[in-house]
């Protein structure tokens, strides 16, 4: 049986991307029947072949400051004033920078064929690969977000090694796309690491159906995770996690940004993450049909939790009353949790209960209309578990757009509506960067082919400061008497430096110990992984200096990876207040 690891994140962010809503094939399609998922590593959090890679943030200009985790190696985490954040990533030699997401399951990056869409538009900062030499003709169209922003990628399926967090999986499938209206690739990123689960990934979908046909049933889709399914990593730690920096309001308060693959960050302990199920989906909710070798299980689709209450300045908020669609159970509620998204997304009644709260000008449906006193203090939580996770005061708030220097008058931007609850997308709330910012949050991927036997799960400690309120009262007298406003702020990946200099060396390591890895699932063993000790192949290390840190990298059997990752930790730290004035143009946010 496969089993992967878990990632864990903690973050301060605030502008990002949006819960995957749809796919290229129908998920209700019983011809398809395969729905999106996410997918993580396998890991345990003692074991040396754990890595850390700080990671880059991108915000927008009118923001307020957020913040922001490793199996063998370390790099830099990239931020674009909180609007996405993004790791380095190297396809055979070349380097670039790739935007992080929960709530999606594929590896694409845009090659130099790219020139249309908002390709024609590219940030300086984002670095195209050239068209990969082992590319398929497997077609691949790969849609993001919800109704209100939905964007689209296209490309063809390719082949190379591709290196994360220290470690290179030869012969990963990833989609090198020619076409797309993704926003990321104008933010300094030149694609999507999906880190949700396989039964979401277009392109395992597509490859499948390359080499097996049109899928009837999903026993050929859920085998097939180990040769195309997306990005894992090796099996030396079990939880990833993140952690995000904060790049507006009170920049550089969270610590410094990076992804811990195969563990919880070294200043992490385990009994310190409280861990909750994730939501497992039916087929009729639009879920994962159970495969013939595995009949009775029931399968993750998203990174999705229940949520028990929310809270506003200590008073629990009524529930929605917005009928879902579908069918689907109303009485539920739970949360995607999505570092592709850049806000907090929730129910219509609830979001403009919130925000008809925390200011008297607010005009449902009239942009950045729930203004307030910056120094004023709102406390968002949601319960979950039994215990209450709160937004950082600070990253429930921004500058106004069209006064991004006044720190007098602020407003609730990091709180919109999404679309009801439905089949394939039960969640009524879609948490983001500013949940990110907040908790560090640990995904664990479990058993992919039984998941009965060892759950997903989603671990999450709190880092709101108990004096956040003081913190952000100070951030914003501080503001006031610079004169400039509150600040934004942008930092790139390491990747991004490594991409326009020649600063990658290559060299072999021979390996003479054996190691215990699962070998591929079989119709032999009914999918089952089997345990076969091997001698381990040379290991081949890519070191890249920057100014921003350095990585390593290990590449090895894309089989003994895959079963020995499952913990992948991301943490986004804060920023600290600048008085330099802004002079980048004003981003909008969205959901990638």
């Amino acid at each position: 049986m496969i089993t992967h690891t878990f990632i864990s994140l903690s973050l301060t962010l605030l502008a990002g991307s949006v819960p995957l809503s749809q796919r290229s094939f129908n998920p209700s399609d019983p011809s398809l029947d395969v729905p999106p998922t996410i997918s993580f590593l396998n890991s345990s959090s003692s074991s040396p072949g754990s890595f850390s890679l700080p990671i880059r943030r991108h915000t927008p200009t009118h923001h307020l400051a957020r913040r922001q985790g490793s199996v063998s190696g370390s790099t830099g985490l990239g931020n674009n004033n909180d609007l996405l954040y993004t790791i380095p990533i190297t396809f055979g030699n070349q380097v670039t920078a790739v935007h992080l997401d929960t709530g999606s399951s594929d590896l694409w990056a845009i090659t130099s064929q790219c020139t249309t869409g908002t390709c024609s538009r590219l940030s300086t900062l984002t670095h195209p690969i050239n068209t990969p030499t082992n590319v398929t003709n497997t077609k691949v169209d790969m849609r993001y977000g919800d109704s209100l922003t939905g964007t689209s990628a296209q490309g063809l399926v390719a082949f190379d090694t591709a290196t994360v967090a220290g470690i290179a999986i030869t012969n990963q499938p990833f989609a090198a796309v020619s076409a797309t209206t993704n926003t990321v690739v104008q933010f300094g990123a030149s694609g999507i690491f999906g880190l949700s689960f396989p039964s979401g990934s277009d392109v395992q979908e597509q490859l499948t159906i390359a080499t097996s046909g049109q899928l009837t049933t999903t026993d050929a889709f859920i085998k097939n995770t180990w040769k195309y399914g997306p990005l894992t990593l090796p099996d030396k730690h079990d939880q990833p996690t993140r952690i995000a920096d904060r790049g507006t309001i009170d920049a550089g308060t969270g610590g410094e940004g990076k992804l811990t693959v195969g563990k919880l960050p070294d200043e992490v302990e385990e009994g310190e993450v409280d861990w909750v199920p994730v939501r497992l989906y039916k087929p009729e909710e639009g879920g994962l049909r159970a495969p013939g070798f595995a009949p009775d299980e029931v399968y993750p689709f998203r990174w999705e939790l229940d949520i028990d209450g929310v809270y506003l300045d200590g008073k629990r908020l009524p529930d929605s009353t917005i009928p879902p669609t579908g069918g689907v159970d109303a009485k539920r509620v739970s949360a995607l949790i999505d570092t592709g998204n850049s806000l907090m997304r929730g129910p219509k009644d609830v979001v403009d209960n919130i925000l008809s709260q925390v200011s008297p000008n607010y005009r449902p449906g009239v942009d950045n209309s729930a203004t307030f006193p910056c120094e004023t203090v709102h406390r968002l939580e949601f319960e979950i578990g039994g215990k209450r996770y709160p937004i950082d005061p600070r990253d429930f708030i921004g500058p106004l757009p069209n006064a991004p220097n006044d720190a007098t008058t602020c407003v609730a931007d990091n709180l919109v509506e999404t679309d009801a609850p439905g089949i394939g997308a039960l969640f009524r709330w879609s948490l983001g960067d500013p949940f990110f910012k907040s908790n560090l949050v640990a995904f664990h991927y479990g058993n992919l082919t039984h998941p009965s036997v060892d759950p997903p799960r989603i671990g999450l400690r709190s880092l709101v400061p108990p004096d956040a309120d003081e913190q952000l009262r100070k951030a914003v007298a501080e503001a006031r008497a610079s004169g400039v406003g509150l600040d934004n702020s942008i930092e790139l990946a390491p990747t991004a430096s490594a991409a326009t200099a020649a600063q990658i060396t290559v060299s072999e390591v021979p390996l003479t110990s054996t190691s215990t890895f699962g070998a591929s699932p079989t119709d032999a063993n009914n999918g089952q992984a089997t345990q076969t000790q091997a001698t381990e192949t040379p290991v081949v290390t890519i070191s890249m200096d920057g100014p921003n840190g350095g990585s390593t990298q290990e590449q090895g059997s894309r089989d003994r990876i895959l079963t020995s990752i499952r913990i992948v930790a991301v943490q986004m730290a804060g920023l600290s207040l600048s008085t330099q004035p802004i002079t980048s143009g004003t981003q909008q946010p969205s959901e990638f």
